[in-house]
Protein backbone atom coordinates (compact mmCIF):
# COMPACT_ATOMS: atom_id res chain seq x y z
CA UNK A 1 0.00 0.00 0.00
CA UNK A 2 1.09 3.47 -1.11
CA UNK A 3 0.11 6.92 0.41
CA UNK A 4 1.73 9.63 -1.17
CA UNK A 5 1.37 13.63 -1.33
CA UNK A 6 2.22 16.12 -3.54
CA UNK A 7 2.06 20.21 -3.73
CA UNK A 8 -0.09 20.85 -5.75
CA UNK A 9 -3.62 18.43 -7.12
CA UNK A 10 -5.88 16.41 -4.46
CA UNK A 11 -7.53 12.90 -4.32
CA UNK A 12 -10.33 11.34 -2.39
CA UNK A 13 -14.30 10.95 -2.65
CA UNK A 14 -15.80 13.93 -0.09
CA UNK A 15 -19.40 15.25 1.11
CA UNK A 16 -21.04 18.40 0.46
CA UNK A 17 -20.35 20.44 3.41
CA UNK A 18 -16.69 20.50 4.33
CA UNK A 19 -16.14 19.94 8.60
CA UNK A 20 -14.91 22.96 10.78
CA UNK A 21 -11.27 23.57 9.44
CA UNK A 22 -11.45 21.41 6.68
CA UNK A 23 -10.72 23.09 3.03
CA UNK A 24 -12.56 21.67 0.12
CA UNK A 25 -11.09 22.85 -3.04
CA UNK A 26 -12.07 22.73 -6.87
CA UNK A 27 -9.26 20.40 -8.78
CA UNK A 28 -10.20 22.22 -11.70
CA UNK A 29 -9.27 25.65 -9.79
CA UNK A 30 -6.60 24.87 -7.02
CA UNK A 31 -5.51 27.86 -5.19
CA UNK A 32 -2.12 28.99 -4.55
CA UNK A 33 -2.57 29.64 -0.71
CA UNK A 34 -4.48 27.40 2.08
CA UNK A 35 -5.89 29.82 5.42
CA UNK A 36 -4.52 29.29 8.71
CA UNK A 37 -4.49 29.15 11.56
CA UNK A 38 -6.24 25.69 12.77
CA UNK A 39 -9.54 26.97 14.93
CA UNK A 40 -8.55 25.40 18.55
CA UNK A 41 -5.27 24.74 17.62
CA UNK A 42 -2.29 26.28 19.01
CA UNK A 43 -0.24 28.72 19.00
CA UNK A 44 2.68 26.36 20.38
CA UNK A 45 5.99 27.27 21.52
CA UNK A 46 7.67 24.27 20.31
CA UNK A 47 7.28 22.44 16.90
CA UNK A 48 7.46 18.82 18.10
CA UNK A 49 4.82 19.74 21.10
CA UNK A 50 2.61 20.88 17.58
CA UNK A 51 3.09 17.96 15.93
CA UNK A 52 1.76 15.86 19.05
CA UNK A 53 -1.34 17.77 18.95
CA UNK A 54 -1.55 18.16 14.95
CA UNK A 55 -1.67 13.48 14.70
CA UNK A 56 -4.56 12.92 16.98
CA UNK A 57 -6.71 15.94 15.25
CA UNK A 58 -5.84 14.71 11.51
CA UNK A 59 -6.06 11.43 12.43
CA UNK A 60 -10.07 11.96 13.52
CA UNK A 61 -10.88 13.47 10.78
CA UNK A 62 -13.93 11.26 8.32
CA UNK A 63 -12.31 8.62 6.73
CA UNK A 64 -8.96 9.94 8.27
CA UNK A 65 -8.08 6.03 9.98
CA UNK A 66 -8.94 2.73 7.85
CA UNK A 67 -6.67 0.80 10.34
CA UNK A 68 -4.98 -2.25 9.92
CA UNK A 69 -4.76 -3.87 6.09
CA UNK A 70 -5.35 -7.53 7.88
CA UNK A 71 -8.14 -6.28 9.24
CA UNK A 72 -12.00 -8.22 8.42
CA UNK A 73 -13.08 -4.68 7.29
CA UNK A 74 -9.88 -3.08 6.17
CA UNK A 75 -11.08 -3.12 2.31
CA UNK A 76 -14.40 -1.43 3.02
CA UNK A 77 -12.67 1.28 4.93
CA UNK A 78 -10.18 1.87 2.68
CA UNK A 79 -12.39 2.32 -0.22
CA UNK A 80 -13.76 5.40 1.81
CA UNK A 81 -10.45 6.30 3.34
CA UNK A 82 -8.88 9.86 2.26
CA UNK A 83 -5.93 11.88 3.47
CA UNK A 84 -5.65 15.22 4.97
CA UNK A 85 -2.48 18.15 4.07
CA UNK A 86 -1.31 20.59 5.70
CA UNK A 87 1.32 23.14 6.72
CA UNK A 88 2.87 23.36 10.05
CA UNK A 89 3.95 27.43 9.71
CA UNK A 90 6.12 29.49 11.94
CA UNK A 91 4.72 33.18 12.72
CA UNK A 92 7.11 36.33 13.33
CA UNK A 93 5.84 36.05 17.08
CA UNK A 94 7.81 32.68 17.44
CA UNK A 95 5.05 30.53 17.53
CA UNK A 96 4.32 27.36 15.88
CA UNK A 97 0.50 26.91 13.98
CA UNK A 98 -1.10 24.65 11.80
CA UNK A 99 -3.34 25.92 8.57
CA UNK A 100 -6.63 24.53 8.04
CA UNK A 101 -6.49 21.02 6.71
CA UNK A 102 -6.96 20.61 3.01
CA UNK A 103 -9.45 17.49 1.98
CA UNK A 104 -8.60 15.34 -0.75
CA UNK A 105 -11.40 15.90 -3.48
CA UNK A 106 -10.70 14.07 -6.47
CA UNK A 107 -12.53 10.61 -7.49
CA UNK A 108 -10.62 7.72 -6.77
CA UNK A 109 -11.10 5.00 -9.72
CA UNK A 110 -11.97 1.63 -8.74
CA UNK A 111 -9.15 -0.39 -9.80
CA UNK A 112 -6.85 2.43 -8.27
CA UNK A 113 -7.58 1.28 -4.23
CA UNK A 114 -3.69 0.99 -3.38
CA UNK A 115 -3.07 4.62 -3.27
CA UNK A 116 -4.11 7.85 -1.52
CA UNK A 117 -2.64 11.01 -2.14
CA UNK A 118 -3.13 14.90 -0.86
CA UNK A 119 -2.65 18.29 -2.78
CA UNK A 120 -1.46 21.35 -0.64
CA UNK A 121 -1.44 24.85 -1.26
CA UNK A 122 2.05 26.45 -1.72
CA UNK A 123 1.79 29.01 0.93
CA UNK A 124 -0.35 29.58 4.01
CA UNK A 125 -2.69 32.90 4.73
CA UNK A 126 -2.66 34.06 8.10
CA UNK A 127 -4.64 37.25 8.05
CA UNK A 128 -3.06 38.52 11.50
CA UNK A 129 0.54 38.68 9.81
CA UNK A 130 1.86 40.81 6.81
CA UNK A 131 2.38 38.51 3.26
CA UNK A 132 5.54 36.67 2.92
CA UNK A 133 6.47 36.79 7.02
CA UNK A 134 5.24 33.29 7.63
CA UNK A 135 7.84 30.13 7.43
CA UNK A 136 6.47 27.20 6.05
CA UNK A 137 7.91 24.11 8.09
CA UNK A 138 6.50 20.51 8.21
CA UNK A 139 4.34 19.19 5.70
CA UNK A 140 1.45 17.30 7.87
CA UNK A 141 -0.78 14.87 6.62
CA UNK A 142 -2.09 10.85 7.37
CA UNK A 143 -1.61 7.64 6.35
CA UNK A 144 -4.85 6.07 6.76
CA UNK A 145 -4.22 2.77 6.51
CA UNK A 146 -1.15 1.12 8.18
CA UNK A 147 1.49 -0.85 7.69
CA UNK A 148 2.77 1.98 6.23
CA UNK A 149 6.05 4.33 5.96
CA UNK A 150 7.56 7.86 4.19
CA UNK A 151 6.22 6.84 0.16
CA UNK A 152 9.38 8.34 -2.77
CA UNK A 153 6.32 11.16 -3.65
CA UNK A 154 6.67 12.46 -0.34
CA UNK A 155 10.08 12.83 -0.26
CA UNK A 156 9.69 14.29 -3.55
CA UNK A 157 7.22 17.09 -2.07
CA UNK A 158 9.81 18.03 0.68
CA UNK A 159 12.13 18.50 -2.62
CA UNK A 160 9.52 20.83 -4.23
CA UNK A 161 8.77 22.05 -0.90
CA UNK A 162 12.10 23.38 -0.28
CA UNK A 163 12.31 25.08 -3.91
CA UNK A 164 9.92 27.83 -2.69
CA UNK A 165 10.20 27.96 0.94
CA UNK A 166 14.62 26.67 1.16
CA UNK A 167 15.72 23.83 2.84
CA UNK A 168 16.33 25.56 5.98
CA UNK A 169 13.80 27.63 8.38
CA UNK A 170 15.54 29.85 11.21
CA UNK A 171 13.37 29.24 14.34
CA UNK A 172 13.42 30.10 18.35
CA UNK A 173 14.67 26.22 18.33
CA UNK A 174 17.41 27.31 15.78
CA UNK A 175 17.78 26.48 11.81
CA UNK A 176 15.25 23.47 11.43
CA UNK A 177 15.12 21.31 7.69
CA UNK A 178 11.68 21.91 5.99
CA UNK A 179 10.24 18.88 6.67
CA UNK A 180 7.30 16.00 6.07
CA UNK A 181 5.55 13.69 8.13
CA UNK A 182 3.14 10.82 7.97
CA UNK A 183 0.90 10.17 10.87
CA UNK A 184 -1.00 6.42 11.67
CA UNK A 185 -3.19 4.61 13.97
CA UNK A 186 -2.53 1.01 14.10
CA UNK A 187 -5.95 0.48 14.89
CA UNK A 188 -9.52 1.78 13.84
CA UNK A 189 -11.60 3.70 15.58
CA UNK A 190 -14.71 4.99 14.76
CA UNK A 191 -13.58 8.08 16.81
CA UNK A 192 -9.88 7.99 17.56
CA UNK A 193 -8.39 10.46 19.73
CA UNK A 194 -5.04 8.78 20.04
CA UNK A 195 -1.76 8.65 17.49
CA UNK A 196 0.41 5.43 17.23
CA UNK A 197 3.23 7.67 15.50
CA UNK A 198 4.11 8.98 12.52
CA UNK A 199 7.15 9.06 10.24
CA UNK A 200 9.28 11.92 9.38
CA UNK A 201 11.50 13.29 6.65
CA UNK A 202 13.92 16.26 6.29
CA UNK A 203 15.22 17.69 3.73
CA UNK A 204 18.62 16.36 2.88
CA UNK A 205 18.58 13.60 5.20
CA UNK A 206 19.98 10.08 4.66
CA UNK A 207 17.03 8.61 6.63
CA UNK A 208 13.40 8.34 7.63
CA UNK A 209 12.34 8.04 11.01
CA UNK A 210 9.59 6.60 12.58
CA UNK A 211 8.66 7.96 16.18
CA UNK A 212 6.01 5.91 18.63
CA UNK A 213 5.00 6.93 22.07
CA UNK A 214 5.82 4.33 24.84
CA UNK A 215 3.34 3.91 27.56
CA UNK A 216 4.61 6.75 29.59
CA UNK A 217 4.31 8.90 26.62
CA UNK A 218 7.92 9.12 26.16
CA UNK A 219 8.45 9.14 22.10
CA UNK A 220 10.98 6.67 20.74
CA UNK A 221 12.94 7.43 17.69
CA UNK A 222 13.76 4.35 15.49
CA UNK A 223 15.36 4.24 11.58
CA UNK A 224 12.45 3.85 8.75
CA UNK A 225 14.61 3.51 5.61
CA UNK A 226 17.55 4.72 4.63
CA UNK A 227 17.80 7.69 1.48
CA UNK A 228 20.15 7.11 -1.09
CA UNK A 229 21.27 10.41 -2.98
CA UNK A 230 22.68 10.10 -6.34
CA UNK A 231 22.21 13.91 -7.22
CA UNK A 232 20.22 16.97 -5.45
CA UNK A 233 16.94 16.16 -6.66
CA UNK A 234 17.43 12.29 -7.58
CA UNK A 235 17.02 9.46 -5.05
CA UNK A 236 16.46 6.02 -4.01
CA UNK A 237 14.78 5.60 -0.84
CA UNK A 238 14.75 2.08 0.95
CA UNK A 239 12.51 0.89 3.86
CA UNK A 240 13.93 -0.99 6.49
CA UNK A 241 12.87 -4.35 6.69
Amino acid sequence: MRCWLLLSALAGCAPTVAPPGVERFDPNHFPERVRGPMPGFGPFDSYRDALVAACPLILSQRGGNAGHRDDMSFRTRWQVSTEYCAWLYYTPDGKYEMSRLVESTRPIAPDDQHERGCTLPTFVEDSRYPPHSLKHLYILHNHPGVPTNISGRDIRAVINAARVHGETIETRDGRIPISIVAFFSNHYDPAPRTCDGFFEYSKGSTEVVKWTPDPRGHWRREKAGTVQWKSRTEFEFVPTP
